[in-house]
């Protein structure tokens, strides 16, 4: 079954709607029970919850027929109410709730590094909500004891979006995004300043000063305080003109191709750039330090490599729109690969990294084809069957002719904490990397 919380209470059954509980109590319990899944509910909490801390005296025989009505409704379709102790719990198990979704949603597009990805996940778990928490259902102070969570979240959720997109340059999308939620949030001083900043980039400088006057105005009226520093900083931004504040700030340590930040090439060969993408932007292995937060990303960066050429790169970046299953399966294996590959070249006594990379090395193998090029020269290129995974392969290649080569021995690994970056030094005097962003902390 599938449960709509957030918003009037619905409950779905293969797209048809269900009628689960005739009173607006049974459908109060029914969601206690779905927001706790997992969880045992005791009794006396959800009276507590059904009568505002002033049950009647039959309030527990109440719950027990409740309880009882839900599971006759409830059983035909797998999802069963489970007495524990002084309580119910429900499984969840090939269940959905779209306020489970949401928090969980959210949960990922915190930790998402790339701002793509971070709105996509943001835009989906925002398109869940209907409405406050079980609109119909339940009063005001009820939902401040149920839904607080949801109502925070889903604020913390506009203002990630917000920003996000202020950092990948859509600006215009952000005013119309806010649009809806202006008086709603008027006081909300990160939403506040994602709008001030949008609009100034639209060249409505006058208006962005307006808005701050307006939201001082009410937090002096509404609260008593005047806006915090970060926002007063904004203020001063902007009557400034500050030109920091015509764009977003770029990545550091990063080119733009396309539409893609991509690190600068360091490590002299495919292989360690390949690499490198997990390191110099944070520590080696943190969620900052990975560069390729998408799919998009890979390919791209493949092209920029020269180990596919820009006909197919476009051709998987469309593909990859098609099926972002396949394309999310590709990249998950192209991150596995590059741990391993990490690992090989930082110790040539990994044998197990090195026959990780090797058998991915194999695959690659055997769906290369021997082919003539349009000036008449054969070459290896990879055959259609590589689909998605043609960045994958096309870079283990690269990989296993540097491990076939002494080159390997001269690899060396930034030990900057901040950095990590590999490069060659077939000298091996040289204890920093070819960046040199962290050479005086480096150099020995």
């Amino acid at each position: 079954m599938e449960f709509r919380l957030l918003g009037p209470f619905q409950a779905c059954h293969e797209g048809a709607e269900v009628a689960v509980g005739s009173r607006r109590q049974e459908r109060c319990l029914l969601a206690v029970l779905l927001l706790g899944a997992g969880r045992v509910v005791g009794t006396a909490r959800l009276i507590d919850l059904l009568w505002h801390g002033a049950p009647p005296a039959g309030a527990r025989g109440t719950v027990h027929t409740y309880i009882a009505r839900l599971r006759a409704r409830l059983g035909p379709y797998g999802l069963f109410v489970h007495t524990r102790h002084d309580g119910y719990t429900i499984d969840p198990d090939g269940h959905a709730v779209d306020a489970w979704e949401f928090v969980d949603l959210i949960e990922q597009a915190s930790a998402a590094g790339d701002p793509d990805e971070r709105v996509r996940l943001l835009d989906r778990a925002l398109s869940l909500w209907r409405g406050p928490l079980l609109a119909d259902v339940i009063d005001d102070p009820l939902r401040g004891r149920l839904g607080g969570r949801y109502a925070e979240l889903r604020l913390a959720a506009l203002e990630q979006r917000a920003e996000a997109r202020l950092a990948m340059g859509l600006h215009d999308r952000v005013l119309a995004d806010l649009a809806p939620v202006v008086d709603e949030f008027a006081t909300r001083e990160r939403l506040v300043g994602a709008r001030m900043t949008a609009l100034y980039r639209a060249g409505r400088r006058a208006e962005a000063l307006e808005v701050y006057r307006h939201t001082r105005k009410l937090l002096v009226a509404e609260l008593g305080i005047d806006p915090g520093p970060e926002l007063a900083t904004l203020h001063d931004r902007v009557l400034r003109a500050d030109p920091r504040l015509d764009r977003p700030s770029a990545p550091v340590y990063a080119v733009r191709v396309g539409e893609e930040w991509l690190p600068w090439n360091t490590g002299g060969h495919p292989a360690l750039e390949f690499c490198n993408t997990y390191a110099g932007w944070g520590r080696v292995g943190q969620a900052g330090a990975d560069w390729l937060r998408r799919y998009e990303t890979l390919a791209v960066w493949a092209g920029h490599l020269d180990l596919l050429d820009d006909r197919l790169v476009r051709g998987l970046r469309r593909r990859a729109r098609e099926r972002p299953d396949r394309a999310a399966e590709a990249l998950a294996r192209a991150r596995v690969f590059r741990r391993d590959l990490y690992a090989c070249l930082t110790d040539p006594h990994d044998a197990r990294a090195f026959d990780a990379v090797a058998a991915v090395a194999r695959e690659a193998a055997g769906s290369a084809v021997f082919a003539r090029g349009e000036d008449g020269l054969g070459r290896w290129r990879l055959s259609d069957e590589a689909g998605l995974r043609a960045p994958l392969y096309a870079t283990a290649r690269s990989a296993a002719e540097l491990l076939a080569d002494p080159r390997r021995f001269t690899i060396r690994s930034c030990p900057d904490e901040h950095c990590g970056w590999l490069f060659a030094d077939p000298s091996g005097r040289r204890r920093w990397c070819s960046l040199a962003t962290c050479g005086n902390r480096c150099r020995t």
